[in-house]
């Protein structure tokens, strides 16, 4: 047998692949990744793109060291001597920040609007929607803490799906609060599952002591049992008077805009550096986790990387995932585009005469050329079997005189046009 693809990862195959159930279709992948950047760059936001492989440490505090992703899911790919190893990233944010602070983007004007696409990586169980290396889009805005950032950040991702042709969605709205919001907060849980602490999993025994918040959004069945029977109290009711406010604001600049949400009091952000604003994105179509992406305000972040005081949020979601929601909503994506003209010589003289045209005229419209002689009903045939608008056969008469026999491939019409008029071809 060939050598086969890793688990967990996918091939982007030309339109017409045979494996195209099982894989993705790379046309589909870019009306993805170029819908994001229309909608995008029409609110300011500029392209930025990152290493695929970072620091070790910079991946650790970014993602932080108390979550699955830097304990059981990095790829580390290099270590040399004494050096603490590169990790391939998995996660957009913490890479992003790093280059705002190593290049002096804080001397542009701020806030910031970035945004970025690309693949990431983690050792995930795979299934439906989760896969070890998994592409994303990512948009980050740094150097304001207002809530109107957070709400423009909030409703250009729905802007995004919505874009896309998606309607099933849903925005799960929370709040983290402020640090010594959270401080207290974690007080509270610390307390309240201490006489517990037996029928903890190992994971959440360790955040226990480490992070207790984590604990709300462990994968044991056992530790969520334990949360509804203690009903535990959500972070929400835990907010100081500015956070509070905050949220409030937020809530109202969305409903301005016709932005429906859910606040969703289970939302947390566990790490030092987040702060307030936390959302998701949801949709039911993507299997049993139906978060297809969410964000949430990192204020802390750049300082734990080593830099100045920088507010930032952000937001991505990831690829695959939402492909996944447009199938199962059954959102038709644009057919593939094949070439505006196929030109193919009756009689092999005239071969390099088509291919030169096909080079010229490829400077302003898609076109392709045969690269052997065909005779008319296998040109149209093969012009057919590659999607092309208009079929454009060369014989002798044709080069002699300078013209062309057009077909249009899906209306049938049939006419002669010199060469100059191939600029006007539709």
């Amino acid at each position: 047998m060939a050598i086969q693809r890793p688990k967990g990862t996918q091939d982007h195959l030309p339109d017409g692949s045979p494996k195209l159930s099982t894989d993705i279709r790379a046309s589909a992948f870019r009306h993805v990744t170029e819908t994001a950047q229309r909608v995008l760059e029409r609110a300011g936001a500029q392209f930025i793109s990152t290493p695929l492989f970072e620091e070790a440490d910079l991946v650790k505090r970014g993602v932080g060291g108390s979550t699955d992703i830097v304990r059981k899911e990095m790829f580390t790919v290099y270590y040399f001597g004494d050096h603490g190893g590169f990790i391939l990233r998995p996660e957009g944010t913490a890479g992003i920040v790093r280059a705002y602070l190593q290049n002096g983007l804080k001397q542009l004007p701020a806030p910031l609007k970035l945004w970025t696409h690309g693949p990431m990586f983690r050792a995930e169980n795979v299934q439906k929607g989760r896969l070890r290396q998994f592409h994303q889009v990512d948009y980050e805005v740094l150097g304001s803490a207002d809530a109107l950032v957070d709400a423009e950040a909030v409703a250009l991702m729905v802007d995004v799906v919505r874009e896309l042709g998606l309607k099933n969605v849903r925005v799960k709205l929370g709040s983290i609060g402020d640090p010594d919001d959270r401080e207290t907060y974690n007080t509270y849980l610390r307390d309240l599952f201490s006489p517990h602490l037996e029928r903890l999993s190992d994971d959440s025994k360790d955040r226990l002591t480490r992070n207790p918040m984590r604990i709300l959004d462990s994968k044991s069945a056992e530790d969520q049992h334990l949360l509804t029977e203690l009903k535990v109290r959500p972070m929400l009711d835990f907010l100081g008077p500015e956070a509070a406010a905050h949220f409030g604001q937020l809530q109202g600049y969305l409903k301005d805009w016709n932005i429906e949400f859910d606040v969703d009091p289970s939302i947390v952000r566990g790490l030092d550096y987040y702060r307030r604003t936390a959302w998701e994105l949801h949709h039911e179509g993507v299997g049993a986790k139906s978060a297809l992406g969410g964000g949430g305000r990192y204020d802390g972040l750049s300082e734990q990387l080593g830099g100045p005081v920088v507010p930032g949020i952000g937001w991505a979601f990831g690829i695959e995932r939402l492909l996944l929601a447009l199938e199962a909503e059954g959102v038709s994506l644009p057919a593939p585009r094949g070439p505006l003209l196929y030109l193919a010589a009756l009689d092999e003289e005239n071969v390099p005469y088509a291919a030169t045209l096909a080079r010229k005229a490829q400077a302003f419209i898609r076109a392709e050329f045969a690269y052997r002689a065909m005779k008319p009903g296998s040109a149209f045939k093969d012009a057919e079997r590659r999607g092309a608008v208009w079929a454009g056969l060369i014989g002798s008469e044709e080069a002699a005189n300078g013209t062309l026999s057009l077909k249009n491939m899906q209306s049938g019409e049939q006419k002669v046009v010199r060469v100059e008029e191939l600029r006007e071809l539709q």
